[in-house]
């Protein structure tokens, strides 16, 4: 009974539907049709931000006439993948290292540059060429000797710059303080270096002396104030200094004996734990040269070397480092007044102190050498350092008050000119500081109560500020160094300090950044990283 009213009521509603049209149904309520608006469809998701694409090394070493390059298989990065490529220990022949997309060249060693062609030679016998954008590889004790008589040609670009540096610098494993990865670069030549050492040259008298921190006795010095030893130019040298023996660091650049014929510009040197670079003899000519993070001093000059520098920037780091620059002319008291004197003069630099230990800014300490700076900004940025320690110490009295005297090659007292001091204490808390300061005092145009106005590039909010300020760039007396050296015919300029502005920022490009410092917003990048491009 229940089953046949089931079917009844089923049977009556499919008739009543039955009886309506599909134009009878209408929207309760409206007595019309509805119009239903759907929601927009969701905009596309932005799409991925670009990725850098990873190195991929290359298919093989290449081959090189001064020798027979090892093929190491590859080496793995943050950046890529890319051929090891090792140099023989002694390159023979004179030989070009091309840039090899994906590649990078591996030292072997004391990786030799020629042989030694001796005091009094002339002759030009091996020369290496390397490409723009090359890196160059180092471990452990390894460095690259260019012995006299030989070049190193190492000419990078603005945009291409060559970079000597660690293997772990390729490998990822390097951080903002890490140094003493490999040796460095040696440059060595017949130029003349201070005279009583112990290695005498072949008239007797003459002198060549053996570069400091090498484990075998490389000789430099000689009898041609022009010679050539090569170029390097915009070059990035990272993470060098390895002690090779007791008290004895190779630094990132070291030059022994080079002449005025070598060209030296556009020079970065990166966390070495000894110098930044040092000079020992020679006469060298240095332009637009950059020391971040150096451990000991960061521009060394000694053994009687004739130096002029145009465009210096020095940036310490904050947790180490002895002075910025040290001067001396012949190693110990008894020989200070050897000949040649060292003799060194500076123009257009900003000198950055940030360390708690060391001896400060600029530190004089042979009675027998001459010192010059001019149009230069010093900056002591640090807060707790001894109330004794100052900007400058002189060690001797010589070399305050000694008169000029070609006949034993003395340029007189040092010189200060249009140089602005920015620090806490000047000069240092010894018996010379009444006269230092006035010999500081005989200069024109030098400011001891300075302050710096000092920028970053745009949009960075940290490392040291380099780029000139208004006080800068308006800064008066400007001084005519043209009348120091020739070459300085077209460096007088008219502002202090080294970068006028970041429109003209000369380390754009060629160098690395670091929490030091950012010195670019357009270069290689991180110093703790390979450039991907």
């Amino acid at each position: 009974m229940k089953n046949l009213q089931r079917t009844l009521i089923i049977g009556c509603s499919a008739l009543a539907l039955a009886g309506c049209g599909a134009d009878e149904i209408v929207s309760p309520g409206t007595g019309g049709n509805v119009t239903i608006n759907n929601p927009a469809p969701p905009p596309p998701p932005p799409p991925p931000p670009p990725t850098t694409a990873l190195i991929t090394p290359a298919p093989n070493c290449p081959t090189i006439a001064g020798g027979t390059i090892q093929d190491l298989a590859t080496i793995s990065g943050p950046t890529g993948e890319y051929r090891r490529c090792r140099l023989p220990t002694d390159i023979t022949a004179s030989s070009t290292l091309p840039n090899v997309a994906g590649l990078v060249y591996e030292l072997n060693g004391q990786t030799n540059v020629g042989v030694d062609q001796g005091f009094s030679s002339t002759n030009t016998e091996v020369v290496l060429e390397i490409e723009p954008g090359v890196i160059v590889i180092a471990d452990g004790s390894d460095f690259l000797n260019i012995n006299r008589g030989n070049q190193l040609e190492a000419v990078g670009t603005q945009t291409s710059p060559i970079i000597f540096t660690s293997r772990q610098n390729l490998q990822g494993q390097v951080n903002i303080d890490s140094s003493s990865q490999w040796g460095g670069v040696i440059l060595s030549g017949r130029a003349p270096v201070a005279q009583g050492c112990a290695r005498g040259g072949p008239n007797g008298n003459d002198c060549q002396r053996a570069v400091e921190g090498a484990p075998n006795e490389i000789l430099y010095g000689g009898s041609n104030s022009a010679d050539n030893s090569g170029t390097i130019s915009y070059v990035q040298i990272r993470f060098s200094g390895v002690a090779l023996a007791p008290d004895a660091e190779l630094q990132s650049l070291t030059t022994g004996g080079v002449g005025s014929g070598t060209t030296i510009n556009n020079v970065m040197s990166f966390n070495s734990s000894d110098d930044g670079a040092e000079f020992f003899g020679g006469t060298v000519n240095v332009r637009r040269f950059i020391a971040v993070g150096a451990e000991d001093d960061s521009l060394d000059t000694d053994n009687g070397v004739k130096g002029t520098f145009d465009e210096v920037l020095v940036v310490q780091r904050s947790t180490i480092a002895d002075t910025v620059i040290e001067q001396d002319s012949s190693a110990g008291a008894s020989a200070k007044n050897d000949t040649p004197r060292t003799n060194v003069r500076i123009n257009n630099a900003t000198l950055i102190s940030n360390s708690t230990g060391g001896d400060g800014l600029i530190r004089l300490r042979s009675g027998a050498s001459d010192f010059g700076l001019y149009n230069s900004l010093l900056v002591d940025l640090r807060t707790n350092a001894p109330a004794d320690w100052g900007c400058l110490k002189v060690d001797d009295n010589e070399t305050i008050n000694q008169a000029a005297n070609p006949a034993i090659d003395e340029a007189g007292p040092f010189e200060f000119q249009s140089v602005a001091f920015d620090c806490p204490t000047n000069f240092f808390d010894t018996s010379r500081r009444a006269a230092t300061e006035a010999q500081v005092d005989a200069g024109a145009g030098n400011d001891k109560a300075y302050t710096n106005t000092l920028q970053r590039l745009t949009g960075v909010t940290t490392g040291a500020a380099f780029i000139n300020g208004a006080n800068e760039n308006s800064y008066l007396p400007i001084f005519d160094v043209s009348a120091v050296s020739a070459f300085y015919a077209n460096s007088t300029r008219g502002y202090i300090g080294a970068v006028p502005s970041e429109a003209a920022n000369w380390a754009e490009g060629w160098t690395c950044n670091s929490a030091v410092v950012t010195l670019g917003l357009n270069n290689t990048g991180s110093c703790l990283s390979m450039p991907t491009s």
